[in-house]
C-alpha cells in the first residue's frame, strides 16, 4: 500500500459540543480503533481533502500526541447537504491481523478484441479485498492484452497473495464487449464469404 504522512492533534473534549467547534474551526474530528487504545484526535479540514482526493487506497501514517499510528480509512461520516466530511475513523494496522479495504483496479496491455473492434468494458473500478496490512498491494493489476471479443476477466481470476476478494466469485471485473461496428463488421464478412 502507497503511504502518506498526517499530522493530528488529540482531542480533550470528546462530546458533540466539542466536535462541532472543531468544525467551525475548519477541523474534522475523528478516532483512531482497533489498536490497545481508541485515540481521539482532529485533523486540518485541507490536510485531510488532499488525501481522500487521491484514488489509491492509502496507509495513513498519522501522529497524534508524539505518537505515529499506521492506519486505513474504514469510514468517513459526511454532511448529506453539504457533503462536507464530519468525522473520520480510522483503523490501526497491527501487522499480521487482517483487515477489510477496498483496492484500485487498473488494467494493463491493449486487449486483442479492442484492436479488432470491440470495447472494454470495466464494471469494478475497486474491489473489496481482506488481507494482512503486509500483503495488501498498491492496486490490483489485470492484463487484457490476450482477451478476445466476449471474453472477461471474473473475479475468481484474481489472485492476490496473502489476501482474498471479497466480492461474488463469479462477477466480471474487465469484459470485452462487440459493438454494432465490429457486429456489421463481422455481418459483412459473413455476407463476402457466403458470395465466394
Amino acid at each position: 500500500m502507497k503511504q502518506v504522512s498526517l499530522s493530528g492533534s488529540p482531542r480533550e473534549s470528546v462530546g458533540r459540543k466539542g466536535a462541532e467547534e472543531l468544525r467551525k474551526s475548519g477541523r474534522i474530528p475523528g478516532v483512531i480503533y482497533g489498536g490497545a487504545n481508541q485515540v481521539a484526535f482532529s485533523v486540518l479540514k485541507n490536510d485531510w481533502d488532499k488525501i481522500v482526493s487521491r484514488p489509491d487506497t492509502l496507509q495513513i501514517n498519522i501522529e497524534v500526541g508524539g505518537k505515529t499510528f499506521p492506519t486505513i480509512i474504514q469510514e468517513m461520516q459526511m454532511n448529506p447537504v453539504t457533503d462536507r466530511v464530519t468525522h473520520i475513523d480510522l483503523l490501526e494496522l497491527v501487522p499480521g491481523k487482517a483487515v477489510r479495504t477496498t483496492l484500485p483496479v487498473r488494467t494493463t496491455g491493449t486487449s486483442e478484441g479492442v484492436r479488432s473492434g470491440g470495447r472494454l468494458l470495466q464494471n469494478y473500478r475497486k474491489v473489496r479485498i481482506s488481507g494482512k496490512p503486509e500483503f495488501i498491494p498498491d492496486d490490483i493489476q489485470l492484463d487484457i492484452t490476450d482477451l478476445k471479443i466476449g471474453d472477461m476477466i471474473r473475479v475468481r481470476d484474481i489472485k492476490i497473495e496473502g489476501c482474498t476478494v471479497l466480492e461474488a466469485e463469479a462477477s466480471a471485473v474487465v469484459t470485452v464487449q462487440m459493438t454494432r461496428a465490429a457486429m456489421a463488421d463481422a455481418a459483412a464478412a459473413d455476407a463476402a464469404d457466403k458470395k465466394k
